[in-house]
C-alpha cells in the first residue's frame, strides 16, 4: 500500500537539485516514491489533464485549461520526470504513470474523475480506463494508438525520420527544452529524461478484447497528419463500445491541442453529455 500525502512544497529531489517553487495553483503530492507536481483549477466534476511526453501542463493544455476550469475541477498533472516533477531511478512506463495518477486521486480523495490525455498522457489515461474502470468517468484520448503498429512507419523507424513533416519541428523541440530548463528540479537531466520518455512511448499497448471491454465513454481525437494513422483510429473507434471519433483537418501531432477552436467545443460537449 502506498502512503500518500500532499503539501505545497516538495522535498529535494537530490542533494544537488533544489525544487522549483510551485505556482499559486500548484501543489506537490508524495505518490509511489515521486514528488509529483499538480495544479488545481476551478470547481465541479473532477477532470484530470495528462500532458504529452516531454511536455508540461502549459505546453499541452495552456490554451484549453482556462475554459475547462470554468466548468470543472481541473487537476492538471506533471508526470514522472516532466516539468516540476523530478525524475527518479524508476523505469518510466505507461503502467507506472497510470498508477501514479491513481495514487494522486487517492491522495486528493477523488473516487472517480474524467480524463483528458494527449499522446503519452493519453496512453496513461487509456491504461487507467482499462485497469481501473471504477476510477474513470469519461475519457478523452488525443493522438493515442492502442498498439505500436498504429504509428506510421515514418514515426516508428528512425531511418525514415529525415524529411517527415509529421515529427515535431526544431521550434517544438526548443520549446520542450526551454520549458524543462525553466522548471525542472534538475535541468541537466534533460537528455536522459528524453530517452526515458522515448522508451515509455514504446509501450506495447492493449489487446482488442481490452478495448472491447472498456466501460468509459471515449472521445478519440487525432490529426489527419498525426503520428497515428487515420485507419488505426477508425479501428479503435469500432472496437471501443461507446466511442466518438474526431479527425482534425490539416493537423500535425503537435498541433492537435493547439486547434482550440475545434477541440474545445467537442470536448466540452462530450464531457457534459
Amino acid at each position: 500500500m502506498t502512503t500518500n500525502q500532499h503539501n505545497s512544497a516538495p522535498a529535494s529531489a537530490s542533494a544537488s537539485a533544489s525544487p522549483v517553487p510551485a505556482s499559486p495553483e500548484g501543489r506537490y503530492a508524495q505518490v509511489n516514491g515521486l514528488t509529483m507536481y499538480y495544479e488545481s483549477h476551478g470547481e465541479g466534476r473532477p477532470l484530470v489533464l495528462l500532458h504529452g511526453g516531454v511536455l508540461t501542463i502549459e505546453l499541452s493544455f495552456g490554451a484549453l485549461l482556462p475554459a475547462l476550469a470554468a466548468t470543472h475541477r481541473v487537476i492538471a498533472v506533471e508526470l514522472q520526470g516532466h516539468g516540476h516533477t523530478a525524475d527518479t531511478d524508476r523505469e518510466m512506463t505507461v503502467p507506472n504513470l497510470a498508477e501514479d495518477v491513481v495514487a494522486l486521486l487517492d491522495t486528493l480523495g477523488i473516487e472517480r474523475a474524467d480524463l483528458f490525455g494527449f499522446s503519452l498522457g493519453g496512453m496513461t489515461a487509456l491504461e487507467m480506463a482499462v485497469r481501473h474502470p471504477e476510477r474513470v468517468g469519461r475519457v478523452v484520448l488525443a493522438s493515442v494508438p492502442f498498439r505500436q503498429d498504429g504509428y506510421l512507419a515514418e514515426i516508428r523507424d528512425p531511418a525514415l525520420h529525415a524529411g517527415s513533416r509529421r515529427l515535431p519541428s526544431q521550434a517544438d523541440f526548443q520549446a520542450m527544452a526551454d520549458a524543462y530548463t525553466a522548471v525542472a528540479p534538475d535541468p541537466g537531466h534533460f537528455r536522459a529524461f528524453l530517452a526515458k520518455c522515448t522508451a515509455a512511448a514504446g509501450y506495447e499497448g492493449w489487446s482488442e478484447d481490452e478495448l472491447r471491454g472498456l466501460s468509459a465513454p471515449a472521445l478519440l481525437i487525432a490529426g489527419d497528419t498525426d503520428f497515428v494513422s487515420v485507419e488505426h483510429m477508425a479501428t479503435m473507434h469500432r472496437l471501443v463500445p461507446d466511442a466518438r471519433l474526431a479527425i482534425l483537418p490539416d493537423c500535425l501531432h503537435m498541433d492537435v491541442l493547439r486547434r482550440t477552436e475545434l477541440v474545445l467545443p467537442m470536448v466540452e460537449s462530450f464531457l457534459a453529455s
